[in-house]
Formats: structure tokens, sequence, C-alpha cells
């Protein structure tokens, strides 16, 4: 018996770094998906397998003694088997980008907890998440779960720290180029930076928030209008406070110029430094969009909003 179940990736689309000082966050699903696929083995062991490492493992190992990036799916494994007469065996197909602020851990860690858990019975979406977030922090300690929660549910959200979750209903059509800068980064150096910033800056820094506070309640009324055109002002305008926090370099400026050129609007998504940055269209400048940033050597991909969340199946 086989169990599968895919998640989508994400994007930061509003609020990244503000998000640790109050303001909300807006995310968004997108249609790169991970696939994870869990059967019972009669040998009683973990198998783990991906294109990035392979593991096979006794059960019952500290998480602590286990360094690959496949841990958290050893930890939902062994929590799973732990009284039952049967090892896993586990393949992880990915179409989303390692390591570049897609949320490719999320979907990792969701679509894990679905097809592992499933296997041994019915699970609700809840208790996936909460298993997905556990997961998720035995290679981020600190992850506020917000990035497993909009791969579970899919769609738009928006987050805060003291509210949490709140899912957007509305169904935006824009569509987001996505280049990639392929400059490693590290959000915890970036975090560490940021707030530097505001120690150092704290008048400005002060006023900053207050921008961002007001910025993300004009974009939670455009995105009701499906208005790409204001959208990508308020993105340009996200990013103008992204770079006086000092998350951007060269290179990310140089994809946001083509980005802001050829599209509505370009930014950084997640923590910066590296990564990622998007840039919103729709049928009028997408093929465009896209053209500029190959044409220039940069990796890219258009994506679309993803509003089915997690699959089972």
């Amino acid at each position: 018996m086989k169990s599968k179940a895919s998640a989508p990736g994400k994007v930061i689309l509003f609020g990244e770094h503000f998000v640790v000082y109050g303001v909300k966050a807006i995310l968004c699903s997108i249609n790169k998906r991970v696939t994870v696929t869990a059967e019972k083995t009669t040998d009683k062991k973990i198998f783990i397998n991906s294109e990035i490492d392979n593991l096979i493992l006794e059960p019952n190992k500290l998480i602590s003694e286990i360094n690959s990036p496949l841990k958290p799916f050893y930890y939902l494994a062994n929590k799973v088997i732990k009284n039952q007469n049967t090892g896993i065996q586990i393949k992880i197909d990915s179409e989303i980008p390692l390591g570049v602020g897609l949320g490719s851990s999320s979907a990792c860690c969701v679509a894990g907890a679905a097809a592992i858990f499933k296997l041994f019975g019915d699970i609700s979406k809840e208790e996936i998440l909460e298993l997905a977030i556990e997961a998720e922090r035995t290679i981020f300690e600190n992850t506020s779960g917000a990035d497993c929660t909009v791969c579970v549910y899919g769609g738009i959200m928006e987050y805060d720290k003291k509210q949490g979750f709140k899912k957007i209903e509305d169904e935006p059509n824009f569509q987001l180029v996505i280049a990639n800068s392929n400059i490693e980064h590290s959000t915890e150096s970036m975090v560490s930076e940021v707030k530097a910033f505001t120690i150092k800056n704290k008048e400005e820094f002060s006023k900053l928030l207050e921008q961002e506070l007001e910025l993300v309640e004009d974009v939670l009324k455009l995105l009701k209008e499906n208005n790409a055109i204001k959208l990508g002002e308020k993105i340009n305008q996200n990013q103008k406070y992204l770079e006086t926090i000092g998350i951007s370099n060269n290179q990310l400026r140089k994809m946001i110029e083509i980005g802001q050129k050829t599209s509505f609007g370009a930014k950084i998504t997640g923590s910066g430094g590296g990564g990622c940055i998007f840039a919103i269209t729709d049928e009028s400048n997408l093929e465009y969009t896209l053209k500029e940033f190959k044409d220039n050597n940069f990796e890219c991909f258009s994506v679309e909003i993803d509003f089915k969340g997690l699959n089972t199946f």
C-alpha cells in the first residue's frame, strides 16, 4: 500500500523582516510542488530517497545525531512507526528550488507529514499542519509556522505574530515571474543584520514600521480589486523599505531593475542577501518579463497562485 501527498511552495509578497516587529506579512502558495510517496516495508528501517540525499536508518535515533537535510522526514517516520511492527520507505520529488526562500522545506514537511501518517489512518489538515511544524523545527528551530500553514491551505494568507494565520478569500489572477540570484544566503544572519539596523536607527525604523503597516492594509484592499498595476506600485514601494534596512545587494538590484522595467513591480522575497526576487505580471507582460531575465542570464520561471494547498491521493 502506498500513500502520496503533494504540497505547494510559497512566496512572501509583503512584510518580510517587518513581521518580526509586529507588522502583518502576506504570503501566497505557488504552483510548484513537492510530492512525497510513502509505503510500509517488512524491513524495520526508515528509507528516505531524494535528489539531494539518501538515508537508511534504524528507528529511535536521536534527531540531534542526524546530519542531513532529510531529518524532518526521519522525525515524522520515526514518530509514526514507534509502536508499529513495520519499516517505511519515503520518496521525495520536488519542483521547488532549494534554499532560495520559496518554501521548499515547508512543502516537504507538509507533504511528508500527510503521506507518512495517512499510511496508518485518517488524519486532518489541522493535525498534518501541527506535525509539519514540529518536523520543520528540526531544521529551523524558530519557525513561525506561517510557511507550513500556507502550504497546507493554499491561496493567500496574512500572518502576524499576535493573531497568527488568517486566510484571505480573494482569488486574484495575476502571475509572478520568479528570478533566482543563485547567491547562497542565511536567513539567520539577515535577521541579525536587520536587528542591528533597528538598534542603530530607532527613529528611522519606527517610521518604516508605520509605513509598512499602512502599505499592507492598502494591499489587502487591492487584492480584493485584483488590481495588478496598483499592487505593482506597492511592491516597488516595499522594495524601497527593504533596501533601507540593508537586505539587498548589487545582484539583487540588477534583477529588480529588470523586473521593475518589464512588469508592474518587483521586489525581494524572503530574507534577502541572495535567494529570489519576484515580478508581478499578467498576460500583457509575462513573456516580455521572462525574456528579459533570460537574456540577462538569470534563471527564472513563472508561477500562478496555488489555491488547492495540500493534496493527498
